[in-house]
């Protein structure tokens, strides 16, 4: 636990605020994002809302040399697609959008994979299931459980539905970093790993694969797609530990 921020009562309500105001972003990206625009045209819609309507800072914008304000990765891509002027959404594709967000100095990291008009039966149960995964992984975070306990919940899920659990990418704490520890892997042994305390403030962000669950980067250094070229789907929410379970951050009002 000794690198591990356990966040005070006044943190809780700025990552809170934080939380809220990510949640709206994806409110208003509901009804941009469809067939016909681009991911650029995404990421600067995004990008507008989060500094001139929320008066807030796009997290990932200049983190690690990244020079973008969202991540958008399209079908095989499973996570880092970089959004682009050339790059269309199309009817039947499915698209993760993950965005982060400080305010105050506090940090907010949420993902939402939409399906473009007319999705596959495939395409749509990958959506669904990756969605479900990553709620079975929240709803097993209390104080007194593990992480190996979450990335349980999530594995065992997602095999069920005949899908597989990217192992190469994992959620992690978060605050005034992006990226805190602990690392939240969503596969894992129940009873294994650190052991969950109120107020520890982290990521779960399962991406469930079609096929193999092994992944590449591509030449840019950024986008990582799945090994076999299949779909991929993710979700993420900001969660945090309270006393007597969690609650999610990055809650949106279609969850309430």
């Amino acid at each position: 636990m000794n690198n591990v921020h356990i966040k005070s009562p006044e943190e809780i309500q700025l990552m809170r605020n934080s939380g809220r105001l990510l949640a709206s972003v994806f409110a208003v990206l509901d009804n941009f994002i469809k067939a016909g625009v681009t991911t650029m045209q995404v990421n600067d819609f995004v990008e507008d809302y989060i500094v001139n309507s929320l008066q807030s800072r796009p997290a990932s914008k200049g983190q690690y040399g990244y020079q973008y304000t969202l991540n958008s990765s399209i079908n095989e891509v499973v996570c880092h697609g970089v959004p682009s002027i050339g790059k269309k959404l199309k009817e039947g594709d499915i698209v993760n959008i993950d965005i982060t967000l400080e305010k105050n100095g506090y940090i907010a990291d949420s993902s939402k994979t939409y399906m473009i008009g007319n999705v596959s039966p495939i395409a749509k149960k990958l959506v669904d299931g990756s969605y479900q995964a990553m709620w079975q992984g929240i709803k097993s975070v209390k104080p007194g459980k593990t992480l190996g306990d979450i990335g349980h919940a999530i594995q065992t899920y997602a095999e069920k539905l005949g899908f597989s659990v990217v192992r190469d990418y994992c959620g992690h704490g978060i605050g005034r970093e992006m990226h805190e520890e602990p690392q939240v892997l969503h596969v894992g042994k129940p009873n294994s790993g650190m052991v969950l305390k109120e107020g520890m403030t982290f990521t779960i962000e399962p991406m469930i694969n079609q096929g193999t669950y092994k992944t590449k980067q591509k030449r840019d250094g950024w986008t990582v797609v799945t090994k076999d070229r299949k779909l991929s789907a993710q979700w993420e929410h900001t969660v945090l530990v309270t006393s007597s379970g969690v609650e999610v951050l990055t809650l949106r009002d279609e969850e309430k």
